[in-house]
């Protein structure tokens, strides 16, 4: 049983120093004390665990045995410390963080940019996934945090003023132990092309929207769930004609004439900008929704996480 692992330190260095002085001198403690703990450590095992000789000291057989033991565990919390301190001093360590396309493209991706240019040690990965399932690896802690898009699975989004976005966060931060940060709002647009032409700068009523070709995301997104939830609080009931996986492959659908695509208008913006699509316009606005960065509360972050975190949510400090 190990009762002073302080005498194992004063052996490892006597060991290796060969002296009690050289010892003493890398322990910034006197002679005599480290002559007592060598004492005190051989009284306890009940063993002679060095002999002196010329020019210091030397280990018995029985002291060599111990040290080879030791030296690998004195070294190994050596080691533990060291590896402690880089990820302290943002010299190593590792991230995990979850995003859908739309949160890591239009938000995340130019902090991580920053980031890595001022940490390059830190390793961050990413896992790209909706943001069910990113709210699903951080409830089983697989990720640090997400970066997700409202409305969440119980259906609540943000209000569009900074201030309803701080106070709503507040409010909700304690469902499912999750604290969220609203970090930058989006909006949610219908685009289409030439075939569609008719209707531009026409304005139409959702209900509309019932007898057009539509481009959607597959069912399993928020942003789909966000769409279909307000439609149908309005009375509109769609059926699309296409469910894709990605936004972008939404818009070349789009580009394409395939039909009206459901998106969020960051990724349609160059094209709308340049005239080749165009947006739909109703006779009420759909309401704006939030890009919210969110964690578990109560699970201490790593410093490279919390520094992080501490950049993406800086601009609402």
């Amino acid at each position: 049983m190990i009762n002073n692992l302080e005498s194992y330190k004063v052996f490892y260095h006597v060991a290796k120093t060969g002296s009690v002085t050289g010892a003493a001198k890398l322990l910034s403690i006197s002679q005599p004390a480290v002559s007592q703990a060598i004492r005190q450590l051989e009284t306890n095992l009940d063993t002679k665990l060095f002999y002196r000789v010329s020019r210091g000291v030397k280990l018995t057989r029985e002291g060599q045995l111990l040290f080879s033991y030791v030296e690998k565990g004195y070294e190994q919390i050596e080691l533990g410390q060291v590896k402690l301190m880089q990820l302290r001093n943002m010299e190593s360590g590792e991230i995990h963080i979850g995003a859908s396309d739309m949160t890591l493209q239009y938000f995340l991706l130019p902090y991580l940019e920053k980031f890595h240019e001022k940490y390059p040690d830190i390793k961050v990965m990413v896992t790209n996934a909706p943001t069910p399932e990113t709210l699903a690896l951080l409830e089983t802690g697989r990720i640090d945090f997400g970066v997700v898009s409202t409305p969440f699975a119980d259906g609540r989004s943000f209000g569009e003023n900074e201030g309803a976005q701080k106070a709503q966060a507040t409010a909700f931060a304690g469902v499912k132990n999750l604290e969220i940060v609203p970090v930058r709002e989006i909006q949610d647009v219908f685009v289409a092309g030439r075939r569609f032409i008719s209707y531009k700068n026409k304005m139409l009523d959702l209900q509309e929207l019932e007898r057009l070709p539509l481009i959607c995301l597959e069912p399993n997104t928020s942003t789909r769930s966000y769409i279909d939830g307000y439609l149908q609080k309005n009375g509109v009931s769609i059926r699309p004609e296409f469910e894709l996986a990605t936004s972008d492959m939404i818009v070349q659908f789009a580009l394409r004439s395939l039909g009206v695509g459901s998106v969020v208008r960051d990724f349609a913006a160059p094209y709308l900008e340049s005239g080749v699509l165009f947006a739909l316009r109703f006779n009420q606005m759909i309401p704006k929704r939030n890009i919210c960065v969110v964690r578990t509360t109560g699970v201490p972050m790593s410093a490279a996480a919390g520094r992080l975190w501490e950049d993406v949510t800086a601009q609402l400090v």
